[in-house]
């Protein structure tokens, strides 16, 4: 047997800390270009998908990765890195966003709903089911064709 030569942690995370941001350039070269190619390996994969979230344990091990990582780490990362990009991942977004929310905002646009009750009136949720199945039949919709629902 041969016994594998690893250098010392310290060592890798400072390498991976200094290098890697520098790569950035790389980044914006090559990334776009793979978009096409993203497509294709994620759709194809959408059987993996489906048996990885039905495995019999995903739940536990759901969990069990939440319990890993802790609250403590989602608190570190959002004031780090989340605060400062939140702004402009917003901006950048801009697009998507209008285009995610387009056929929601247009579909209850062209929805007529029962009149309102007295508050406190069962009939009042009348109104929010009629609301509720509209959205949910337009997002079933969009899903069938492929649409991008806003979730």
């Amino acid at each position: 047997m041969v016994k594998l030569i690893v250098k010392p942690l310290e060592d890798t995370v400072r390498r991976w800390v200094e290098e890697t941001p520098r790569r950035s350039p790389y980044y914006e070269a090559y990334t776009p270009a793979a978009a096409s190619r993203w497509e294709a390996n994620a759709t194809a994969a959408a059987p993996v998908y489906k048996a990885a979230v039905t495995a019999p344990d995903i739940d536990r091990r759901f969990a069990g990765g939440i319990k890993r990582v802790k609250a403590s780490k989602f608190e570190r990362k959002v004031r780090a890195v989340g605060v400062a990009r939140f702004g402009p991942g917003i901006t950048a977004a801009r697009e998507d966003y209008s285009s995610g929310v387009s056929p929601y905002l247009s579909e209850l646009a062209a929805l007529d709903i029962p009149p309102r009750k007295p508050r406190g009136d069962p009939g009042n949720l009348e109104r929010v089911r009629a609301i509720f199945d509209s959205l949910h039949k337009k997002r079933l919709a969009l899903l069938a064709a492929g649409g991008s629902p806003s979730s």
